[in-house]
């Protein structure tokens, strides 16, 4: 039997290294000019996603993935293993459970109710909206969140009579903050728990109480932002007011969906929670359990994928490419060398620099592609730290969170709700969502690390 083998594989054509177009070409470069070429590429994605008023964001990160594959940084294949694919099963399975939730006519449901409680009052719907906005944030990902939020927003301040930029930008505020609470709250902490091995209940425990705070002081800030502007006040009249109230034109739904769905998204969330010692990691979770849904949910899958934000996921694919040819020509492990230099075994200095940094730097541009090259250079870090770095991860998702805040680019939530307000005939502005973003990212950013400093110092 081992002889047969051996002339089998004998028989075997030899193996070839894997072509590129600069073999092809004849060009050979040498380790410092590859890695060169990496961080070159890595800064042209970069910058076509800033300017997605030309590039859509998806396409500059599949076009700089293509890229590093077909220039030899990255096979296909070791492309294909730098993608992080509990990030990607995670979104697909949320997105899943949300587009059945939706289907069923729950967020339509919950959108009549709330706007019963505002009883017409611009500063209730401010604060019933941008609270159910974070609660739903921390929950689902902001980005569904804010998918099926901002039109019911839009719809209920037209309504009433109010202008609906400041709300759809305390809706986004409100997302960003909420999110920052669980591991599923917003992408930036979906890549840090599957980089940092992190589940949802130390993601609670740790970086929850700020977010919870974080987003207090945030819609506190709002309206007194709104109130000192002057639109808090509505231009519809008292009847048309009353009339909007009284509506009770009978919503379609199903309540047979709806109980599926909420039952399986129960067990999805209580999985988070208990699946992680297990090994039973949150991709898989959603994952699983979505899938369980459209077997028991009267839905095709294709009516179901229809749904799915498909250019979201591409776009993560697409950077994970991008950033493991950083990985793999070493960028990271001379970042994290350098930061090891400067923070040496001072956590606490450590919180504040990537803290600050990481809010400065997701504000400036996508806290998306930020947060998978952080993540990278802290892994590198706690390799040779170890356990002792873990507060770091969590000075990374706050400030990566509450940071894309900052400015219109900050955060995926943000683009999303722009390209609702343009399609819906209310374009926003980047220094229009400045004037309300900037000052509530700077002050929920300096308190809730802040407070995490001192919490850190005070019980180490």
């Amino acid at each position: 039997m081992h002889e047969t083998l051996l002339h089998a594989s004998a028989a075997l054509p030899p193996t070839t290294e894997h072509q590129t177009l600069l073999d092809l070409l004849g060009i050979h470069l040498s380790g410092g000019s590859l890695t060169a070429l990496a961080v070159a590429l890595f800064i042209l994605t970069y910058a076509m996603i800033l300017l997605e008023k030309y590039v859509h964001r998806t396409v500059a990160a599949l076009l700089g993935a293509c890229l590093v594959m077909v220039l030899g940084i990255l096979t296909p294949d070791q492309a294909w293993g730098s993608i992080d694919f509990n990030t990607i099963f995670l979104l697909f399975g949320m997105m899943n459970i949300v587009n059945v939730l939706s289907r069923s006519g729950f967020f339509e449901v919950v959108a009549r109710r709330a706007m019963v409680l505002t009883k017409g009052n611009p500063a209730r719907v401010l604060w019933i909206f941008s609270v159910l906005t974070a609660v739903f944030s921390a929950f689902l990902d902001n980005v569904t969140t804010v998918l099926f939020m901002a039109p019911v927003v839009v719809t209920v301040a037209l309504r009433l009579g109010l202008k609906p930029i400041p709300y759809l930008i305390a809706v986004i505020l409100a997302s960003n903050t909420g999110g920052t609470a669980t591991l599923v709250g917003d992408p930036p902490n979906i890549i840090i728990g599957s980089v940092a091995g992190k589940g949802f209940g130390e993601f609670l425990v740790n970086v929850g109480p700020y977010a919870v705070l974080a987003s207090a002081i945030g819609i506190a800030l709002m309206h007194l932002l709104m109130h000192w502007r002057g639109e808090m006040s509505s231009t519809g009249s008292a009847e048309k007011l009353r009339a909007v109230l009284a509506d009770e034109t009978p919503i379609r739904t199903d309540p047979r969906l709806m109980k599926q769905a909420l039952g399986v998204f129960a067990v999805t969330l209580f999985l988070f929670i208990v699946g992680h010692p297990f090994g039973l990691e949150a991709g898989l979770v959603a994952l699983t359990t979505s899938t369980f849904l459209m077997l028991i949910a009267d839905m095709t899958p294709v009516e179901l994928f229809e749904q799915v934000e498909w250019t979201t996921l591409l776009f993560f694919m697409g950077l994970f490419i991008v950033v493991g040819g950083l990985e793999h020509v070493g960028v990271f492990e001379t970042v994290a060398a350098s930061l090891t230099n400067l923070i040496g075994n001072d956590m606490g200095l450590g919180i504040l620099v990537v803290g600050f940094a990481s809010a400065l730097i997701s504000g400036l541009v996508d806290n998306i592609p930020f947060t998978i090259s952080m993540a990278s250079v802290l892994r590198e870090l706690q390799g040779t730290l170890g356990e002792v770095m873990n507060p770091l991860w969590w000075a990374l998702s706050l400030g990566a969170c509450l940071g894309g805040n900052l400015t219109l680019i900050g955060a995926s939530a943000n683009i999303v709700v722009a390209d609702i307000a343009a399609r819906e005939g209310h374009p926003m502005g980047f220094g229009q969502f400045m004037r309300y973003g900037t000052p509530v990212a700077l002050v929920t950013v300096i308190v809730a690390l802040g407070l995490f400093y001192l919490v850190f110092q005070a019980t180490h």
